[in-house]
Formats: structure tokens, C-alpha cells, sequence
């Protein structure tokens, strides 16, 4: 039996897919022990997963945001990317490597896996490979790794191809490092110093270089081209969304009137940064009013009166099961989040993008650039943004055919297939050294 170790910060999207692999691990087999914040415990150990906490800092609640990123309100732009990043990912360094090594200490774990920001197990990386377990990192959002082919993440640049694009794209990747994130660069070296590790010798923010495999969710086909890719990147495909019982959440009263022949357009705000529905789910509802279409609303969990008025046409729910709900729709509203935005393509439904923050401007920036849809550049679009973009997609084919192309993309892809064999390759490639480190250790003299 192999053991496994998860590790995933405390945010919903992080942990959600780290459970899902999880579980495909333990059907077969596997032990897996998951290290994550203490109000995901219920959800571990009813997934037939053994679970630890986080200690200090790192045991954050993101229903809280004032409790670990208390000045958002102070930043914009770059410099609140930049905050966000250090506050969620990079001050909790030192306790989510104490939690870390607390573990490999008491048990003999043979492979971590980690979510692709949980920064804690850089003292990890930075040891030799033969001295560790080999580490694979799960890319659960769009993937940040700087390229000449690229402008710097979540910059809002747009993607450009030629020389001129390159050489503008290698100038702004050294602005990123040096300039816009080097706060981030200088706390993080102080949070891994601290935590007992070494400097970094590369960027903070291009971490997907580092671990012995990169397993990036989603498709290649939904990912920016890059000639400088490292060689541990891996595209395994999406994670099928989770599918309802049919008992566990009913179905709304509502829901037989969607079969009516009228387009569907869901709007969503997903599950944590919906604490201000006026953000993208009020506009929607403004702006879709007067419209002859089925507007479905999930408010993520938050309670459903804190929408407001409702107009005839819509219909609303705190949670929908997206496996029932998708493949019903004519066109997502969406702020971005990376899971329901692959939820959406991998049925084959074109999105309507307003993403400000994390790495929800990236996300928007894809659904641009390959045609699925249309990135409203901002996270605070007023209605008539909103009405424009969903009209123009509802009367473009275009729209429609790319994101069922991407559809055909995904179901290419058996994701927790290939995370298993990527998994078990680089644990035989870790035995195979092994063995050779063995092999050619000198004897001792009799």
C-alpha cells in the first residue's frame, strides 16, 4: 500500500480538487492523509481520508477574509494581487512547513502532493531528491509560470504573438520579478529563512517549476503555448464535476420550467468571493430583466435574500449540482473561479468573464483568447456590460462552436488516470535512484 500526503491550503478551490484525488487514490487502495485547515475535517474524513490541521496561521477560514487579508480595501491592481498573494500563500510559510514536517517525521510517507500554491513545502523542495519523498504539485488554477512567450500573470497584458511580443514579454517578466512583485520576493525568502529552508533562487511566483511533477488541471488545448515550458509540466485533464445523488440536495421546485425551449444563462460568483453579490449576480440580474430567457441563480451557500428583488424570469438557489445544471445551459456568468469555469467548458457552454482578483483575471484572459467567451475586464461590470456581452454571445455562433470544441478537448483527457500514472512513474523513477544510489555506494573495508 502506498501513502500519500496532501496538502492544500485552506481555500475551498484548493481543497475541493485535492479531496477528489484523493478519494480516487483511496478507492484504489492507497492511504492518503490530507493536511488542510480545520473547517475542512468533516469534509476529509467523509471522504474515507485521514486528516490533519494546519497549525497557526496557516489554519485560516477564507469565509473570513478580514481575519488574514484585513487591508484589501487599500490596494488595486497589481499591488492587490500582490497583497492577496503574500497574505494567503506566502505568510503562512513557516506553519504550513511545521505541519509539514511534523508528519514526514511521524510517518513514512511515500509521495506528497501538494496544491500548486501551498508554498509551505518549498523547505521541502529545496532539499535533494534523494533525501525526500518525491513531491508532485496539482495545478488547480491556470498556470503561473513565466515565458518569453507570455506577459507576467494576472498583469492584464494581453497575449501577443512575434518578436516584438517576446522581447516585450522577457522586459515585463523582469519588471514582474524586480519591481512589481520583488515585496513578495523579499517577504517570501524571509518566510522560508524562517521556516529553516534557503533563498529562493528563482521567482516566488514561478513555483510550478520546482517539484518533481506539475499535474495541471485542465487541458493543453485551454492553456497559453510556451516554447520554454519546463519539462515536470504535465496537462492531465479536468476532474469531472462531483455527481448529485439526487437525495443529498433537491432539485428547486423550478426546475422542470427550464425545459421550456428558452435559453438558460446561469450566473454564479462561486463560492468564496461572494460575500458582495452586487458584484457580478445583480448587474446579471439587472441587465437580463426583460429578457424572453431562464436566468438560474446560485448564490454559492450565501442566503438567497441578500439578492434583492427577482424578476419574473429568474430563478434562484443557494447550490445547483453542476452536473445536472450545465448541460442545460445556453451560457455561463461568471467572476472567474478556475473549477466552475472548467465545469462550464468541459459541457460545452460559452462564459461571460468579470474577474478582478486571485488569479480570476487569467482565467477571463483564456476564455478571451480562445474564443469560449468574454472577459468584461473587470470584477464590477454595470448591467449594460453584462447585457452586451450576453446578447453578443447568445447571437454568435462563433461562441458556441469554440466552446464545444473545447468540450471535445476535455473529454480527450481521463484525469485521474493520468494522475495516477504520473504518480506512479515518478515513484518508480524515485525507486529506481534508489537502488542505483545504492548500488554505487563504495564497500566498506572488512
Amino acid at each position: 500500500m502506498t501513502t500519500f500526503l496532501l496538502c492544500a491550503n485552506p481555500l475551498y478551490g484548493h481543497v475541493n480538487p485535492m479531496l477528489a484525488i484523493g478519494r480516487n487514490l483511496a478507492a484504489r487502495g492507497d492511504r492518503v492523509i490530507v493536511l488542510t485547515g480545520s473547517r475542512f475535517r468533516a469534509a476529509t474524513t467523509a471522504s474515507g481520508l485521514e486528516f490533519r490541521a494546519l497549525h497557526g496561521s496557516a489554519d485560516f477560514d477564507e469565509r473570513d477574509p478580514a481575519s488574514f487579508m484585513p487591508d484589501t480595501h487599500r490596494y488595486k491592481g497589481i499591488a492587490l494581487s500582490q497583497y492577496q498573494v503574500e497574505s494567503t500563500f506566502i505568510r503562512p510559510i513557516p506553519d504550513q512547513w511545521l505541519s509539514l514536517s511534523a508528519i514526514l517525521a511521524s510517518e513514512t510517507i511515500d509521495a506528497v502532493l501538494i496544491d500548486s500554491l501551498f508554498a509551505g513545502a518549498l523547505p521541502l523542495l529545496q532539499q535533494p531528491a534523494s533525501d525526500r519523498p518525491p513531491v508532485a504539485a496539482i495545478g488547480i488554477g491556470p498556470l503561473a509560470q513565466l515565458s518569453v512567450d507570455t506577459p507576467p500573470f494576472n498583469s492584464g497584458i494581453p497575449m501577443a504573438a512575434g518578436a516584438i511580443a517576446r522581447l516585450r514579454n522577457r522586459l515585463l517578466n523582469v519588471m514582474a520579478r524586480r519591481v512589481f512583485f520583488a515585496h513578495a520576493q523579499r517577504f517570501a525568502n524571509r518566510m522560508i529563512l524562517q521556516a529553516g529552508g534557503q533563498r529562493l533562487g528563482g521567482f516566488v511566483i514561478d513555483l510550478s517549476r520546482l517539484p518533481d511533477r506539475f499535474l495541471q488541471l485542465g487541458p493543453r488545448e485551454f492553456e497559453f503555448a510556451r516554447r520554454d515550458l519546463s519539462a515536470n509540466v504535465r496537462f492531465v485533464g479536468t476532474l469531472p464535476p462531483t455527481r448529485s445523488t439526487g437525495g443529498e440536495v433537491p432539485l428547486p421546485e423550478w426546475w422542470d420550467e427550464l425545459a421550456d425551449g428558452r435559453p438558460v444563462v446561469h450566473v454564479t460568483q462561486g463560492t468564496l468571493d461572494n460575500h458582495d453579490l452586487g458584484m457580478v449576480i445583480r448587474p446579471t440580474i439587472d441587465a437580463l430583466t426583460d429578457l424572453d430567457l431562464h436566468l438560474v441563480i446560485s448564490t454559492g451557500r450565501t442566503p438567497i435574500d441578500s439578492v434583492g428583488s427577482l424578476p419574473p424570469n429568474a430563478h434562484i438557489a443557494e447550490f445547483l449540482p453542476y452536473d445536472q445544471l450545465l448541460p442545460l445551459c445556453d451560457l455561463m456568468v461568471t467572476n472567474g473561479g478556475y473549477g466552475g469555469t472548467m465545469a462550464a467548458l468541459s459541457a460545452g457552454v460559452p462564459l461571460v468573464v468579470a474577474g478582478a482578483a486571485e488569479d480570476k483575471p487569467e482565467v477571463a484572459a483564456r476564455v478571451d483568447y480562445f474564443g469560449v467567451g468574454l472577459d468584461l475586464h473587470t470584477g464590477r461590470p454595470t448591467a449594460e456590460q453584462v447585457g452586451d456581452a450576453v446578447q453578443r454571445i447568445l447571437n454568435d455562433a462563433s461562441f458556441r462552436e469554440h466552446a464545444t470544441a473545447m468540450r471535445a478537448a476535455i473529454a480527450g483527457y481521463d484525469a485521474f488516470e493520468n494522475i495516477r500514472t504520473e504518480l506512479d512513474t515518478m515513484l518508480t523513477e524515485q525507486n529506481r535512484s534508489d537502488t542505483t544510489t545504492q548500488t554505487r555506494q563504495p564497500k566498506e573495508n572488512g
